[in-house]
Formats: structure tokens, C-alpha cells, sequence
């Protein structure tokens, strides 16, 4: 019996790629005139494309055909489109701006155009309207992020609208973010890296990431609102081997490579006494103690609240700790991770608080990646008592899926890290790199924080690129453990750098608990390679103060537990964020065009049509109570005639009245640092 010999199967042709077809495989959608409508959108449509096909290069170009003689000034044409564009988003009818609708009709025409002749520059017109598209857009995605020092309220609600969708899905884009994400930038680079965007970025959908605006400031507009004092807690203050635990059962001794899970888990709790009176001598020197901060693993889950009730007590506005969490489940590994918490009375100064208060609001940041103890390092910290050093160790710990926390606080945006996680050149890497965030805080459970060590290394790749100001902190103990062989022991616990005073190497001097380390907030300048003015309005944060703090004799007085459970929370944290993004856009509105506010008011409260379009739920009850709470307070000022209207509002919201409801308290305090920050950001014209 013959066989007959297969028939060959022809391979299929590839057609080449395009605007559209990359579009649409990309983000599930056609190219249509629906996307003028959110300019995030057209942003994240045109930085896919431009990227792609490599065409941002053409803006460094020195031929001449950068930037476009038509129009006359095409920097000055760009921004001013950027914000008319902002405005019609509010409520689109007719044709979005001129150069808008001028560039997307040349796109769309040639939206089918092989990807090759764009990134070979043979099709200069599509090259040309992808650019100004995309410079536009991004004009347009101006003060989605931290406030910006605007001129006016053009775009108010749009801007409003835009915050929302960012807290509710992590994404300022309408694109589903697991396909594609459009973050706010914060900062560009200071460096000659160019930069082809100011105010927003493009990430793939990798990494989740989310956003977290905490109205937590200085009372006032005075130079306090410039400063934060941080007191630095490198703890444990004694760490040692027997708070290393190998994970029993766990070691598999493979032929080359044996390798086992440890845990690190001290028995000593934390020293509330002993903070309470470092507290206390700490605000003897600066006054306020506005974050505190500890090293990775320092405190234990169920030391948290303990923790957060003595620091509420002492006026602290904000934590950030190192927590370790035992598995109560012997199959399941443990967790460690980076705690934010806010202090409810959001504010910093102040008179100390007399009641228990409640809840505080909490942000997590997981740690992405397991610390692995060589012999080397066992050798280096002397745990060859309590770990084999011929086996490597693996930390006993959950990997979770990847995400990142963006926590803006008045004019700064603070991203956190956990040791390893400094080091890694991945997709979490590459946001931060995107986003510039202000501050990146890194715990860490290792040696020395010396400038020839390897955190010091990547601090600096990420003070150069984007320019962020970088901490490390770790513990005194792990530092005083940590003694190579030929070298003595280190007092360096922390490393500050940032793009302007450099580097600095942070000791605990003999007989300190704890440093104080005052910063200070600068303009920073914004640059964009493609043609546009650099523009002065971006945040910088510096150390200016460097001070040892020793344990006062004698305590505070105040009790170091709390009696009595705290209060619920009356907002989670996204809720808070969403309150937050809107009182932002009424001070605006109050500041520079009050006849907006009620627009302003008819969209923030539930029912308004915009959310369904958006695809965004309707606010919970307690956050349309709270939303309710904000028109009470603008009703208070209705009357006032406008040019008055915002100092009128400011003096309200400054105000304490006894027995005020708990929603109506609560939305005074997140207007209040609102409307004080546009005060600050802008004393000639609010």
C-alpha cells in the first residue's frame, strides 16, 4: 500500500504592521474619533506608535524638518492646544481645537500606512502629525497628576474626571488597563537622557499599578509647607543569630547546588517605651515629627496598631515600616512587606491630639523579590551558627504578583521599596524610570550604607534617571553584624542622594536611637526633547538637616497601647483618593474661574452620566455622603461674591467647630490642604 507524502502546508504571509493594526492588537479597538474625546487615550495611541517604530528620533533631528514650520511657533501652538484641548474634553460638541483636528485627520488618513515607512521617515506628514498629537496630548494630561501652578480653571472638571479614573483603575487612559496603562509622570529626567513627554507615560500591563492621593500637609502657606522632618529609625538596634530561623524540612541537598528557606524572625518586640521617648526628644529638636520611618522586617503585623497609636498621639502624619508576618499556616511561607500609613487628622503640626482617634488609612507595597544568603554573606554577618554556609538560603517568603504603590503627598509623589527589589533591573524598574517619582524609600535588612556598596549604586542610577530623590535605610543591628573579613564594623545605617546636594552618608552616632532628617521642597524644571519650552513647575526634594537623636529620660506620659479598638474607618483609602482628586479641582475652580463650581459640583455626586462612560462605578454611599459633606461647605460661601470667594472658603475650612459630624470633619480636612497648596503653589493669584 502506498502512501501518499503530505501535503505542504504554504506558511502563511504576514501583512506588514500598521498604526491601526498595532492599535488594534494592542488595545482591542479601532482607530475612530471617539478617542479625541479623552486626549489619554490619543496620548497612549500615539506614544505605541511612535515607540514601535522608533520615529521619536526624528524630534532630535538637525535637518531642519524639526519642528514643523507650519505653525509659526509650534512649542508655544502645542501647549496652548493642549489646554483648549482640556477644556472641550469637559463637554465635547463641535471640533476639538484646530491643530487637534488638523493632525488626527493626517493620521487617520494614513493610518493604514506600513509601519516601516514611518520608521524610515519616507512618510514625513504622518511622522510630523504623530508627534504634535502626541505633544498635545500630553500637554493635556497637564495637573492629572500633582497640581500644577495653572493660570485658570480651563479643563477643571475634565482634570477632576481624570483623577477618578485614575484612583478607581490605575490608568488615566479608558483602555483596559490590563492592556495598556497611562500613568501621570512626575518628573523628567535632569540628566541628557531625552525625554519625549512631561506629563504622562505609557506602561505595558505587566506590573498593576496604583495611585493614592493623600491630603496630608503643613497648616498654612508659610515656608513650614516646604519642609518635612523624617526621623529615621534604623531597628532593630540589636539583631542576632538566633533571630534567623531555618525553615525545618526545607533544605534539598541537590548535588551542586544544595539550597534551603530561612526565616527572619526576632524575639524581641519593638521597644515602645523606648520610641516614646525618642519621640519626645525628637520634637524638642524640630518640633513636629511629620514621617517616621523603619527598616525591612522591623516591626511585627501585630505590632501595627500599637505602633500607629503612639505615633498618632505624637502628631506623626505618616509611616513607613518594614513588616514581617509569621504564616499561621506552616504550609504557607510568611509575608513581608512596606506599610504606609496615614494618619487620619491628615496634617502635619499642629497641637497634639487629645482623643484616641481612628483608623488609619493603610497602603501596602509588597516585596517582589526573595534575599538569598550566600556563604559569603553568612560569612559576612557571622550566621554560620544558625545557617550551614555550604547551603544557600532562600528567605521563606510569598512572592506576590508585581504592582506599585504612588503616593502623592501634597506636592510629592513617594514610591517604596523592599531591598532586593532596588536591584532589579524589571518591569517595576522600568515605571519608576517612567513615572520620576519625588522620593523613592527603600527598607532594607543589610549591612553598611556606604556609597561603595551596591544599594548606593542603584540609588544613584535612579537620582541620575529620572532624578529622584533616594533613601536607604536599614538596621543598626544587621550593620553592626556586618563584618567581612579585614574590615571593621560600620555606623553608616542610611543613604540619602538626590539630584542636587549629591550623596550623603547617613551614621548613628554612639548612644543615638534614631536620626532626624529635615528635607526641603524645590521647582524643578520639566524638559521634553521634542521642541517644547522647558517649563518650571515639577517638585525637587533635598536634605538640608541632618540631626542624632538620643532617647529623652523620661517619657511623653501618654499610654503606649490603646484601651479600646479604633473607630472604623469613615473612607478607604481609594475613597479618600477620589474625595481628595475633586476637593483639588474645586480649589482650582474657587481659585481661578469660581462660575465653574456648579458644574464642578453636578459631576462630582453620584448619578452624573460621565462615570458610565468611563466605565467607572457610582461612588459608594459613604463617599457620596462625604461628596455631599464638600457641597455643605461650599454652601457656606455661595453667597460671597466671587473675587472673594476663595480667601471666604479658606477661612471656613480652617475652622475646628465642636460636635461637627464625622463625614463633615472629614471633608474639611481634605479641603483644607487643597485649597492651602493652590494658595502656596500660586501667592499672586489665588
Amino acid at each position: 500500500m502506498s502512501s501518499q507524502p503530505a501535503e505542504r502546508q504554504t506558511p502563511e504571509v504576514l501583512s506588514d504592521p500598521t498604526p491601526a493594526s498595532i492599535w488594534r492588537s494592542v488595545a482591542g479597538c479601532l482607530i475612530t474619533d471617539r478617542l479625541l474625546e479623552w486626549p489619554p487615550d490619543v496620548f497612549a495611541l500615539t506614544n505605541l506608535v511612535l515607540d514601535r517604530s522608533e520615529a521619536f528620533r526624528f524630534a532630535l533631528s538637525r535637518d531642519g524638518r524639526w519642528p514643523p514650520s507650519r505653525p509659526l511657533d509650534w512649542a508655544h501652538a502645542v501647549v496652548e492646544a493642549g489646554l483648549r484641548w482640556s477644556g472641550w474634553a469637559q463637554a465635547p460638541a463641535g471640533e476639538p481645537p484646530d491643530l487637534v483636528a488638523h493632525e488626527w485627520k493626517a493620521f487617520c488618513e494614513r493610518a493604514e500606512t506600513p509601519l516601516e515607512d514611518l520608521a524610515s521617515g519616507r512618510d514625513w506628514r504622518l511622522a510630523e502629525a504623530l508627534l504634535t498629537l502626541h505633544a498635545v496630548a500630553d500637554e493635556a494630561c497637564a495637573g492629572l497628576g500633582i497640581a500644577l501652578d495653572a493660570s485658570d480653571a480651563v479643563g477643571c472638571v475634565y482634570r477632576a474626571r481624570g483623577r477618578e479614573l485614575l484612583a478607581r483603575t490605575g490608568s488615566l487612559a479608558r483602555i483596559d488597563a490590563r492592556l495598556l496603562r497611562v500613568l501621570p509622570k512626575v518628573r523628567t529626567p535632569p540628566t541628557g537622557r531625552p525625554a519625549f513627554s512631561r506629563y504622562a507615560c505609557v506602561q505595558a500591563p505587566a506590573i498593576d499599578a496604583r495611585w493614592h492621593k493623600m491630603p496630608a500637609r503643613h497648616s498654612g502657606t508659610d515656608l513650614r509647607s516646604e519642609y518635612a522632618t523624617m526621623l529615621l529609625l534604623p531597628w532593630p538596634l540589636m539583631v542576632r543569630a538566633a533571630d534567623f530561623h531555618p525553615i525545618e524540612g526545607s533544605v534539598q541537598r541537590l548535588a551542586k547546588d544544595p539550597f534551603g528557606s530561612f526565616e527572619f524572625a526576632p524575639a524581641e518586640r519593638l521597644d515602645l517605651a523606648l520610641l516614646d521617648r525618642v519621640l519626645t526628644a525628637a520634637r524638642q529638636e524640630v518640633n513636629t515629627v511629620d514621617v517616621v520611618v523603619l527598616p525591612e522586617s522591623a516591626v511585627d503585623e501585630s505590632e501595627l496598631e500599637d505602633l500607629e497609636t503612639l505615633l498618632y498621639r505624637h502628631g506623626v502624619v505618616y509611616l513607613h515600616a518594614g513588616i514581617r508576618q509569621r504564616a499561621d499556616d506552616p504550609a504557607r511561607p510568611p509575608n513581608n512587606w512596606i506599610h504606609g500609613g496615614i494618619n487620619p487628622r491628615l496634617r502635619k503640626g499642629g497641637p497634639l491630639p487629645s482623643d484616641e482617634g481612628e483608623a488609619w488609612f493603610h497602603i501596602r507595597q509588597n516585596k517582589h523579590h526573595r534575599w538569598s544568603l550566600d556563604e559569603s554573606q553568612i560569612n559576612q554577618y557571622h550566621l554560620g551558627s544558625v545557617l550551614h554556609p555550604h547551603i544557600r538560603w532562600w528567605e521563606a517568603m510569598e512572592v506576590p504578583r508585581r504592582a506599585l504603590q504612588v503616593v502623592e503627598v501634597a506636592e510629592l509623589a513617594i514610591v517604596s521599596l523592599v531591598c532586593e527589589d532596588l536591584a532589579e533591573s524589571d518591569n517595576v524598574a522600568e515605571l519608576i524610570r517612567s513615572v520620576g517619582p519625588t522620593v523613592v524609600i527603600t527598607g532594607l535588612l543589610d549591612g553598611p550604607q556606604l556609597t561603595s556598596r551596591w544599594s548606593a549604586r542603584y540609588a544613584s542610577v535612579l537620582a541620575d534617571d529620572p532624578g529622584s530623590a533616594v533613601l536607604t535605610l536599614t538596621s543598626f543591628g544587621m550593620v553592626n553584624r556586618s563584618r567581612p573579613h579585614d574590615h571593621g564594623s560600620s555606623q553608616i545605617v542610611a543613604l540619602w542622594k538626590d539630584p542636587n546636594t549629591g550623596v550623603r552618608e547617613i551614621s548613628l552616632e554612639p548612644g543615638a536611637h534614631g536620626i532626624v532628617l529635615t528635607v526641603c521642597m524645590n521647582r524643578a524644571t520639566r524638559r521634553s526633547a521634542d521642541g517644547r519650552w522647558p517649563v518650571d513647575n515639577g517638585t525637587s526634594c533635598s536634605a538640608v538637616a541632618v540631626y542624632q537623636v538620643r532617647a529623652s529620660d523620661s517619657g511623653s506620659g501618654l499610654p503606649l497601647s490603646r484601651p479600646t479598638p479604633p473607630m472604623a474607618q469613615l473612607l478607604e483609602g481609594e475613597e479618600l483618593t477620589v474625595l481628595t482628586g475633586w476637593a483639588e479641582g474645586i480649589s482650582e475652580a474657587l481659585a481661578y474661574a469660581p462660575e465653574h463650581l456648579d458644574a464642578l459640583m453636578a459631576e462630582v455626586r453620584a448619578g452624573a452620566p460621565w462615570r458610565a462612560g468611563l466605565g467607572l462605578p457610582e461612588p459608594s454611599a459613604r463617599l457620596a455622603a462625604a461628596i455631599d459633606s464638600l457641597g455643605r461647605l461650599l454652601a457656606a460661601v455661595a453667597r460671597v461674591p466671587a473675587p472673594g470667594r476663595f480667601d471666604a472658603m479658606l477661612r471656613v475650612a480652617r475652622q475646628d467647630p465642636p460636635a461637627e459630624p464625622a463625614l463633615d470633619r472629614l471633608a474639611r480636612r481634605v479641603l483644607l490642604p487643597m485649597l492651602e497648596e493652590r494658595r502656596t503653589r500660586q501667592p499672586a493669584q489665588a
